[in-house]
């Protein structure tokens, strides 16, 4: 069956344009006109992945983003935020709320539709990998499952695939700019502060003091060869 896609947008035209758009792609799709329907077309539809407007009536699309993500059933769904052109910060604060990725209005439905698929394609990969261990932290990439010392960790989609992407290569240090491009597969042509916002997602449900995410100067970041299991 077909993947579905529910789409959060008041705009009728840009909601008729991306349903459109993503069903000549061959998905199905469902539609929403505001915070609260979107929210119980999530819970009840179940959707694989969401295109979500960050101005909504009523519940916006923070509000939306922060309950799904505090929900176990929807806590890992790939979202794509669609943000008015240049509002750098409610990008910022829409990754702070564990989107996945966004669009700024206006936006080409065949850029959508690729970043749709490119978040599922990461959602569901096609084959097994070997799990991977570093210290006390623990990825089995093929069930999208992390541990940090025995305790699960609950990672949204582009938060788990940093933390895999690192975790492939301890101790190697990675720029931000490279992290763009190998983690959310294409150029986000200067948005780098996209990745600072997650890596202090990461440390905060990893420990803070556990110090996995190491930050080297003027260079950009690297996971820890041996984790710490306790703070000090």
């Amino acid at each position: 069956m077909p993947e579905l896609v529910l789409v959060i947008e008041d705009e009728k035209e840009i909601r008729d344009l991306v349903k459109y758009n993503l069903e000549r792609a061959g998905f199905r799709v469902a539609t929403a006109a505001d915070g609260e329907q979107g929210l119980e077309a999530a819970y009840s539809s179940r959707p694989d992945a969401l295109v979500l407007d960050l101005m909504l009536p009523g519940r916006n699309g923070l509000e939306v983003l922060r309950e799904l993500r505090s929900e176990p059933a929807t806590h890992d769904l790939p979202v794509v935020v669609l943000t008015a052109r240049g509002a750098e910060m409610d990008k910022l604060l829409g990754f702070e709320q564990g989107a996945d990725d966004y669009l700024t209005k206006p936006f080409s439905p065949r850029e959508l539709v690729a970043r749709i698929k490119a978040l599922l394609r990461r959602a569901r990969p096609d084959r097994a990998e070997a799990v991977i261990e570093v210290g006390p932290l623990r990825i089995d990439t093929l069930a999208r499952a992390a541990s940090f010392g025995g305790e699960a960790l609950k990672l949204t989609l582009r938060e788990f695939d940093l933390l895999a992407f690192l975790a492939h290569q301890p101790g190697r240090v990675f720029s931000r700019e490279e992290l763009l491009r190998k983690v959310w597969g294409y150029d986000y042509l200067g948005e780098t502060r996209t990745v600072d916002v997650h890596v202090r997602r990461l440390r905060v449900k990893l420990g803070e003091t556990h110090r996995v995410i190491e930050t080297v100067t003027g260079a950009g970041y690297k996971l820890a060869s041996q984790p710490a299991s306790s703070g000090g």
